[in-house]
């Protein structure tokens, strides 16, 4: 049996800028973290020569391209692996679906399976080889209206600034921070669930369609995302909060349902009670909203929001891992 585990992502300013739509302009870049909340994959061997996939479903077939589940089904084919004999179950520390969270849970989900079936065949990958193969199951394959950030958070992990290059490069750049600044602005950042889900290719379609009309706010986005990487390396994270408020501002313009009354009554109640600023995580219009607010207001912020359900998080450093091999594989 083979086990991976693989975080979800927090993206912090620039996203959209990792579309093709605008990086074969100009680079695009983003700063995010990775959270220590998880998807797990395993990966073993039957004695049968069926596929066994379980998720919310469990499917029980002969032949791979039977397999409805299109992430794992298009990972199996892209490593080769056609013959039966193999049982996938996957499980999540979030919503159970994988989908609205904005926590870029389909990426981590590939990322994972991914390097799970790698590890099946015997074989150890980079983070790069990961990233890339991901990106190429869902955006050239599946033809999902996505960008990079989610697959090269999930594969890399910890605190980065990502950009985008028009050669279709990436660079993955890890933020340095001062002693004790990382902890601090740990501590600053709250998230609350909405419970509104709502599918990402929806608002991506629309946003995808308008790049060519928004290169300004993107570069505006993509300017914002270099200063916050300067502020947090100089340890200036005051500047947090209002960077993060300055993108949410720019973002709203990108597609029309990125935000709605009710993210906007949520997010106004939590600046009137003391948030600096904040956003909805991933392209919009449901999952999780992020807010910086200094400590002494938190309490003040939760009241507000007190019918939310909040999420407790810390920054995860590490990207996808294997974290268990049977000596038997």
């Amino acid at each position: 049996m083979i086990i991976s585990r693989t975080p979800f992502r927090m993206s912090f300013v620039g996203g959209g800028s990792d579309l093709k739509e605008y990086y074969q302009h100009s680079y695009g870049s983003v700063v995010s973290t990775t959270i220590n909340k998880f998807v797990y994959i395993t990966a073993n061997k039957k004695f049968t020569d069926y596929f066994r996939v379980s998720y919310s479903k469990t499917e029980y077939v002969k032949n791979v391209e039977n397999i409805e589940h299109n992430l794992v089904r298009e990972a199996l084919k892209l490593l080769g692996i056609t013959k039966g004999g193999i049982d996938i179950v996957y499980m999540s520390d979030m919503l159970p679906d994988h989908e609205g969270s904005g926590l870029g849970a389909s990426s981590s989900l590939i990322v994972g399976t991914l390097n799970a079936l790698h590890a099946f065949k015997g074989e150890n990958v980079s983070a790069e080889t990961l990233a890339r193969e991901a990106c190429k199951i869902e955006i050239e394959i599946l033809g999902h209206p996505i960008g990079k950030q989610d697959q090269y958070a999930a594969a890399y992990g910890g605190f980065n600034h990502v950009q985008f290059n028009a050669d279709e490069s990436v660079f993955v750049n890890p933020v340095i921070f001062k002693k004790g600044i990382k902890e601090e602005l740990n501590n600053k950042l709250l998230s609350f669930y909405t419970a509104i889900n709502t599918r990402s290719d929806k608002v991506l379609t629309e946003q995808r369609k308008k790049t060519k009309d928004n290169l300004n706010t993107l570069n505006k986005m993509v300017e914002l995302s270099e200063e916050l990487k300067d502020e947090l390396k100089n340890g200036n994270i005051d500047k947090f909060g209002e960077i993060l408020h300055k993108g949410w501002v720019y973002k709203q313009k990108l597609a029309t349902n990125i935000t709605n009354p009710i993210i906007n009554s949520y997010y106004e109640k939590a600046r009137k009670a003391g948030a600096v600023g904040g956003k909805i995580l991933g392209s919009g219009g449901g999952g999780f909203l992020l807010f910086y607010c200094e400590e002494k207001n938190q309490d003040n912020v939760r009241k507000a929001l007190s019918n939310l359900k909040e999420l407790p998080f810390k920054f995860e450093p590490e990207g996808s891992k294997i974290i268990y091999v049977n000596d038997e594989i």
